[in-house]
């Protein structure tokens, strides 16, 4: 069932960061590589490879730029194509909000009784949203946010934080707020020396 799930969020990620350059493109704009990694807070060689992909279906076309500058556009089937994704994934934010919204309520009432006061949330995406207002309904405390690229960030009146920073912050367990990149960020809190046992998530890592 984990395993279905993985790949079903690896299929859903690849579709989200599709849908987030051909947005970028959708108006008329030529952007370079470099632009987008910088508009989307996506790394560079990520996306190369999805430009590479876009290119190969024709939803997106080449231009080039002076000096020795490349620039992309979106074509008419990158257009309906982007249509077709918005849709898509509509539909799956339904589910996800559904989910999301049972296991946060579980998870925090397991965190109450286990004596939890305070949380950290791990993420920014429209999971971490759920999670906020759900956590609205309890009496746990939010003591902050991190994200791997933090900086200059802001979650509801929170600054975000990169989550190498989390030692700074007081709590008593980092909640993995994200359904795109809640393996990344489990995996960059272990490595600022979080415990995996203060470390919870709703969707499976």
């Amino acid at each position: 069932m984990f395993n279905n799930m993985n790949n079903e969020r690896e299929t859903k990620t690849g579709q989200y960061r599709s849908l987030q350059i051909l947005g970028e493109l959708a108006d008329e704009e030529a952007l370079t590589q470099r632009d987008l990694s910088k508009r989307l807070d996506i790394a560079l060689g990520l996306v190369n490879s999805y430009i590479k992909n876009l290119i190969k279906k024709g939803f997106i076309k080449v231009t080039s730029l002076p000096p020795r500058r490349y620039a992309y556009l979106l074509t008419p089937t990158g257009l309906a194509e982007k249509s077709r994704l918005t849709y898509q994934l509509l539909q799956g934010y339904n589910r996800i909000y559904r989910e999301a919204r049972a296991g946060m309520k579980g998870l925090f009432a397991e965190l109450k009784a286990e004596g939890a006061r305070s949380v950290v949330f791990a993420g920014t995406d429209e999971v971490a949203e759920i999670a906020y207002i759900t956590l609205r309904e309890t009496e746990l405390e939010l003591a902050g946010v991190v994200d791997i690229e933090g900086k200059g960030k802001r979650f509801y009146g929170h600054d975000v934080s990169p989550v190498s920073e989390i030692a700074a912050l007081k709590y008593d367990r980092v909640v993995v707020a994200s359904y795109w990149g809640g393996q990344d960020l489990y995996e960059e809190l272990l490595r600022c020396g979080v415990p995996a046992s203060e470390i919870k998530a709703v969707f499976p890592l």
